[in-house]
């Protein structure tokens, strides 16, 4: 049975969010949680009675604020607020996403500032539950005064409009409800702003960019050390020694890492004496660039677990009489880092297309391009292109989309962080670097070939052969698309980095150990 995580009660973080997702644990509404909530909606159905005038509950919204809206209208307000806000456009957001979306909101609510009823909250789980994810359009929000579009669309099917992806078929959102013999509901005051109003959007995009970025950087230090390996570098500028004189963690665990991934490897003992200075610094120096990305994922991390476990709802409903207009929606702190571990993950890119370009070159003992008969065979040259590619346009989303700011609603909403578009655009960059990392491992598996009867050590012997039940040795030339999405497939599902892992911990080698901060 899979665990229990109490709403708007526990400290929610990014493995938490990922395991309600994935049906591994499940969210639930603890009693002190419905009483909080319980409270909230009493203040509000209070300040309705009592006609206390506070933004969004009997007033319109935006530069509307100061639109009385009687008694009478305060639930239809509601409604029209998921209407007229639902202006996304362009192809529907990952319903994984839409998913964590759902996930993230209920536990902000069920904190209880935020005036909505526990039926609504109940609602909401009813689809995180039931996988009845609605279909929410990824362009149109700026990322302040909440992702507004987006979290329009996302609860449009509680009133039974809008569109919703069941077990892979999208259906009328009236049409499920019918299916499952519920009825939509009828908002309170208050609900459709407190729906509409927050980081969800942006904080999705963070918390699935958090788990993914993670093993990219954990499949570069496998992949990079092949490499390594198949360009018999040195290990020595990992010695710990030397990163204790610059103390970046990040530093520090790839090093570890490397050492770890590299120890009692027959290649690397064959050639101690070769004479050879330096390597060049897309093998030297994968501790500084890769442990500088991880940093920077470090900082992601941190931020969006603070932001996980925020109330993002505006106005906060403290009481009755004590009610906060601020500005607890604003994307900024998320959108910052998002760009930051934009360029973080683009480098990562870069100096695997750097390690694929060096395999290639003939140097070192290896043939040119990685094949014996080049010429007739153009061997790995074209992978290479394609990693120049996608490197290039990673380059081209790295610009800070939180450098850009458009007034909007007639100038009351004068600054905004775009930090949809920086989640968006990071997620964009992940894919690419998932290819990028994939043609790496293909090429460095080819080049360690070359090497034989040398063997590597344990763990890359066995990150080698796990990529051979996918792909085999190329003699010649073939589609070698075919082969870069196969391993880019075990890359996207983690099973790469996850079977490595499994296979060094049977071998008593904690590859992170002393480095909880970068586990998830």
């Amino acid at each position: 049975m899979p665990q229990n995580f109490n709403y708007g009660i526990d400290k929610l973080c990014v493995g938490d969010a990922i395991s309600i997702g994935n049906g591994k644990t499940k969210g639930t509404l603890t009693d002190d949680a419905i009483k909080k909530i319980n409270n909230s909606q009493q203040y509000v159905r209070d300040i309705v009675e009592n006609n206390k005038t506070v933004y969004g509950v009997n007033t319109g919204f935006g530069i509307l604020a100061t639109a009385k809206i009687s008694e009478e209208d305060t639930a239809t307000l509601q409604h029209k607020i998921l209407q007229s806000h639902s202006v996304g456009v362009g192809e529907a957001i990952p319903p994984e996403i839409a998913k964590l979306m759902l996930i993230t909101k209920v536990h902000a609510l069920a904190q209880g500032y935020s005036g909505i009823r526990p039926q609504t909250i109940d609602r909401i789980c009813w689809h995180i539950e039931n996988d009845v994810l609605p279909l929410v359009p990824e362009k149109g929000s700026v990322g302040a005064s909440g992702d507004l579009a987006p979290l329009a669309h996302l609860f449009l099917p509680l009133i039974g409009l809008g569109q919703v992806i069941h077990k892979g078929t999208r259906y009328k959102a009236q049409d499920v409800l019918k299916k499952f013999s519920l009825q939509p509901l009828q908002l309170g005051p208050k609900e459709g702003l407190a729906l509409i109003n927050g980081t969800q959007f942006i904080l999705s995009f963070a918390v699935k960019a958090v788990q993914r970025m993670h093993n990219c950087l954990e499949a570069a230090d496998i992949i990079g050390a092949m490499s390594l390996e198949a360009l018999t570098g040195t290990k020595a500028p990992f010695d710990e020694r030397l990163h204790q004189l610059r103390p970046f963690a990040g530093n520090k665990l790839v090093a570890q890492r490397l050492r770890l991934l590299l120890k009692d490897s027959a290649i690397m003992q064959s050639h101690v004496d070769c004479g050879r200075v330096q390597d060049p610094y897309s093998l030297r120096c994968m501790p500084q660039v890769h442990g500088a990305s991880r940093n920077a994922w470090l900082h992601l991390k941190e931020l969006t677990e603070t932001e996980l476990n925020a109330v993002t709802d505006n106005p906060i409903i403290f009481s009755t009489e004590d009610t906060i207009s601020g500005g607890n929606f604003h994307g900024q702190p998320l959108a910052l880092p998002l760009d930051y571990a934009c360029f973080a993950a683009a480098e990562i890119g870069n100096i695997s297309d750097r390690r694929c370009y060096l395999l290639l070159e003939g140097k070192w003992g290896l043939p040119m391009l990685l094949m014996k008969n080049v010429g007739l065979n153009s061997g790995f040259m074209i992978p290479q292109y394609t990693t120049a590619a996608l490197v290039t346009e990673n380059k081209t989303l790295c610009f800070p989309a939180s450098a850009d700011s458009i007034p909007t609603s007639l100038g009351q909403e004068d600054h905004v962080s775009m930090g949809s578009i920086s989640g968006r655009k990071l997620s964009k960059v992940l894919d690419n670097l998932e290819y990028i990392l994939a043609i790496e491992l293909v090429t460095a598996c080819q080049a360690i070939e070359f090497r034989r009867p040398l063997r590597s050590s344990e763990l890359l012997e066995f990150a080698h052969e796990y990529v051979r039940h996918f792909v085999s040795f190329a003699e010649e030339d073939r589609i070698f698309a075919d082969d870069i999405e196969k391993i880019k497939n075990i890359i996207a599902d983690f099973s790469f980095v996850e079977k490595v892992s499994e296979f060094a911990k049977s071998k008593n080698v904690q590859l992170n150990e002393s480095y909880s901060e970068f586990v998830i």
